[in-house]
């Protein structure tokens, strides 16, 4: 099954819905700190308590780094608890060039076997290209991000009265000729999102923001129905995995995610 077929299978069935795995040691439930490894742990609970429902996972590279070859044993190991049928993003903004980027890529798609990366088009298609090659990946370009600096670039005015974090979204459009390319585009910019979902078209779209940064669920919701688009996935971490510490905490993980998918569906209806 292709990483387009395992979006697509989850997103018409209505789940929506990405579980972040940023999983951080000083957040996770002390219960779980005498085991020898509570990181694992905690992603093992939190994989099998919501993999039915959820849409996809996000595992963000830099909580594992951070640990050194452990931390990317645990990234090895978290990557095959997830069933083969459910979309796998490896969150690590690579944006190099030349055999930089092949060698990403490659450590991306050959080594961890994941289905999707994102990618920071800053130095132009040099830094995407070698992504590209792999038709059935996914592909996930910054375009305008959740956080309050994205000002400083991406929301630039250019000569023509565009943005820049557009000329991205125009550009993802025309190296999408594989239908692998997606963008990032936060959810806190609902007034953004609803005035390009036009130039989004029928791009694959990853939306942090929502939870604990104030994005608006309903916001993307409506955005993508007005175009009847089911190409998006909105991205939950804090939210999710931290919502309860007692022993019970995979059931209230799942919990959550059923209640954000019970509104995605009534916003749809």
């Amino acid at each position: 099954m292709t990483s387009q077929e395992k979006l697509n299978v989850r997103t018409s069935e209505g789940l929506h819905i990405c579980v972040g795995l940023d999983t951080d040691i000083n957040k996770i439930p002390e219960h779980l700190k005498k085991y020898d490894n509570p990181v694992f742990e905690f992603n093992k609970i939190i994989i099998e308590s919501t993999q039915q429902t959820a849409a996809a996972f996000k595992i963000n590279f830099a909580f594992y780094e951070r640990d050194g070859i452990e931390g990317l044993r645990n990234l090895e190991k978290t990557i095959k608890l997830i069933p083969d049928n459910v979309l796998i993003i490896g969150d690590s903004k690579r944006g190099d060039i030349g055999n930089t980027s092949q060698m990403y890529a490659e450590s991306m798609f050959k080594h961890f076997n994941l289905d999707a990366s994102t990618l920071n088009p800053y130095m132009g298609i040099d830094s995407i290209s070698p992504f590209l090659e792999y038709e059935n990946k996914i592909n996930f370009i910054l375009a305008l991000t959740s956080n309050k600096s994205s000002f400083d670039f991406e929301k630039q005015k250019l000569e023509d009265g565009s943005f820049l974090y557009q000329k991205v979204i125009k550009k993802v459009n025309e190296w999408n000729s594989k239908n692998n390319c997606g963008i990032v585009f936060g959810a806190t910019n609902s007034q953004e999102l609803n005035e390009n979902m036009n130039l989004i078209n029928k791009l694959f779209v990853l939306l942090p923001g929502v939870g604990a940064q104030g994005g608006s669920l309903e916001d993307v919701v409506k955005a993508f129905k007005s175009i009847d688009s089911k190409n998006y996935i909105i991205n939950v971490s804090r939210a999710l995995l931290y919502a309860d510490a007692s022993i019970n905490f995979g059931e209230i993980a799942n919990s959550v995610l059923n209640d954000y998918n019970k509104k995605v569906a009534a916003l749809t209806l």
